[in-house]
């Protein structure tokens, strides 16, 4: 991914004579955020673009130049989100129709991919797997990143790949739930609508850095970096747990789930 912006940024603040602190007290920033951003890793909202400006004395080019504004739209690759996720000390999944792909077992990630359209190779499809499910190494730290699950009860009734492969898929979420390494709970199907239906959902929290959300739709996803638009899908998603299932009903409905699709 290039890095075009966070060069620039870092070119004016050296040629300013500055360091990443003296800039982050200029623009009323963090230090690791100014340093994130020069690195490429992270998008500043439109705001921070301003005060950078102001505090460079760049007119307006930051803000103006910034690479998708707020949202960055992501449509092929999910590569700065996976970034994201690993620098990330807390990720809250939301998801109306499939299991989050951190939580996806190899034989239902195929299931999924494999229904693209436009359809693909074999062997990009393969890739694509392997892709997939090596982000599930997040969780071999016993302790970070904290992660919450919040499923809508049709992404478990929905026997993607076939029973076997879906209950299997409910087997691996219970597992890790049980085992305290993920927190999970489930919206019923009886439930009115709710706040997050419209596309799923992943709030990430950091240690030194800004939140961010990102939302995905279909086709599109977007991360979203603006403190307003992160602090609604944050208010969205709290709104929406608290309507789910307590942890242990949760377990239990995913149990009867499993068996129900084994027993078909």
């Amino acid at each position: 991914m290039s890095n075009i912006y966070g060069e620039w940024l870092k070119a004016q603040r050296e040629g300013a004579g500055l360091t990443q602190q003296e800039l982050a007290n200029r623009a009323i920033m963090t230090r690791s955020h100014i340093s994130h951003i020069e690195a490429g890793r992270r998008i500043p909202s439109r705001e921070d673009a301003r005060r950078l400006d102001r505090a460079l004395n760049t007119g307006d080019v930051l803000s103006t130049f910034l690479p998708g504004g707020d949202e960055i739209a992501i449509a092929d690759y999910f590569e700065p989100v996976r970034q994201l996720q690993q620098q990330a000390t807390m990720i809250r999944e939301f998801s109306f129709s499939l299991v989050p792909g951190l939580l996806q077992t190899e034989r239902y990630a195929r299931a999924i991919l494999g229904s693209a359209f436009p359809p693909v190779s074999g062997e990009e499809r393969d890739r694509r797997v392997v892709a997939r499910v090596g982000r599930s190494e997040l969780l071999q730290d016993p302790v970070t990143p904290i992660l919450w699950v919040l499923l809508d009860e049709a992404a478990l009734r929905r026997p993607a790949g076939g029973a076997e492969v879906i209950a299997e898929q409910i087997e691996h979420i219970a597992t890790l739930t049980e085992a305290g390494r993920i927190r999970t709970h489930v919206m019923p199907l009886g439930s009115d609508v709710y706040p997050l239906m419209h596309s799923s959902l992943t709030l990430m929290s950091f240690e030194d850095q800004p939140p961010c959300a990102y939302t995905e739709g279909h086709i599109f996803g977007k991360l979203h970096d603006s403190p307003s638009v992160v602090e609604r899908l944050q208010n969205a998603y709290d709104l929406t747990l608290g309507d789910a299932l307590p942890q242990e009903d949760s377990l239990a409905l995913m149990r009867a789930i499993a068996k129900d699709h084994e027993t078909s």
